[in-house]
């Protein structure tokens, strides 16, 4: 069965295509094998050099925004929890793909047990939904900040900070619950090979020999319900930014104010745009290599853990003070 990709973070991977030579006689092994990246194996330790570089920025800088934030009083706030909370889910989805994937690289260890294919099909599906809704948690912030200025200490008080966070942390884990649930029902008896670096929903669901239509519909409900309704939630916000700042009497005035939202744009802009060029490419690039496709959605999930502090800790003077 093949899928037409949109959003590599929310189900709909990769319409992979599996030669007759891997099928093999076999029903719903213990273990999957991970080819890792198709056409490139004599190149993987090269490439994994790039990966761990991001890898390692992504545990430091991420790291170093909790260490500042903690230790500065200054900076608990409900805009400072939202950064942690996305710096905690950064963690969670660079640790649930890169460890596995390096010891691909640097140790040909391509066996994964299937239990531990599901656990870890789970928690990126989790954590990539937690950090669409904690970017929604931080443009709601921003609002509050710019367009209700005098009630801001009134709104967003630390019990409905935490209570925001608790749901952003129970709405990734119960959204991403049915993902391994669907994919432990099905019977798999063509292969066990996944042709990615880590377990994909999608690459799953296509080895299985069984009408899989319900985990397709399922991670399209995913999809419009998480990322429609988050980057349009997101838009109104803007729109509402945008309107209470052009109606500051001084140029310097909206730019301060302008200012204080772009750590969040770019990140927003970070986290959507290469699922959009994923989109364009997979509906244009039919003859863009395998290859291609498998390096461009490793990097589409592990790019925003390393760019976001790097993004916040150069744009938000209160952490680069801190830090220099």
């Amino acid at each position: 069965m093949q899928e037409s990709p949109c959003c590599l973070r929310f189900g709909h991977l990769l319409p992979y295509s599996i030669s007759d030579s891997n099928i093999t006689d076999f029903t719903n092994p213990s273990t999957f094998i991970l080819l890792g990246i198709p056409g490139l194996e004599a190149a993987h330790v090269w490439i994994s050099i790039p990966f761990c570089a991001m890898y390692v920025i992504a545990i430091l800088g991420n790291f170093t925004i909790l260490f500042i934030v903690k230790r500065e009083p200054s900076l608990h706030g409900p805009m400072y929890y939202f950064l942690c909370l996305l710096a905690v889910t950064d963690l969670g989805l660079s640790t649930s793909i890169l460890p596995k994937m390096l010891s691909i690289f640097w140790f040909n260890s391509r066996v994964i047990d299937f239990s531990a294919c599901l656990t870890q099909m789970y928690f990126i599906h989790c954590f990539s939904v937690m950090e669409s809704g904690i970017l929604v948690a931080m443009a709601l912030d921003h609002y509050v900040a710019i367009c209700h200025p005098l009630r801001y200490s009134t709104i967003l008080t630390n019990p409905i900070v935490a209570k925001i966070g608790l749901t952003m942390v129970l709405h990734g884990g119960m959204l991403a619950l049915p993902y391994p649930f669907l994919a432990r029902q099905w019977p798999y008896c063509k292969t066990n090979i996944i042709p990615q670096l880590y377990c994909a929903h999608i690459a799953m669901v296509n080895l299985a020999c069984a009408d899989t239509h319900v985990s397709s519909y399922y991670g399209l409900i995913v999809l419009f319900s998480v990322m429609g309704l988050d980057l349009n939630f997101i838009a109104v916000s803007y729109i509402q930014i945008l309107r209470a700042i052009f109606s500051l009497p001084t140029k310097d005035a909206r730019l301060k104010t302008f200012g204080t939202c772009s750590s969040h744009l770019f990140a927003t802009l970070a986290s959507n745009i290469p699922g959009l060029f994923i989109s364009l490419m997979h509906r244009f690039g039919q003859n863009v290599p395998l290859y291609f496709h498998v390096l461009i959605a490793n990097v589409y999930l592990l790019m925003p853990p390393m760019l976001n502090p790097i993004i916040y800790g150069v744009r938000t003077k209160q952490i680069w003070g801190r830090l220099l």
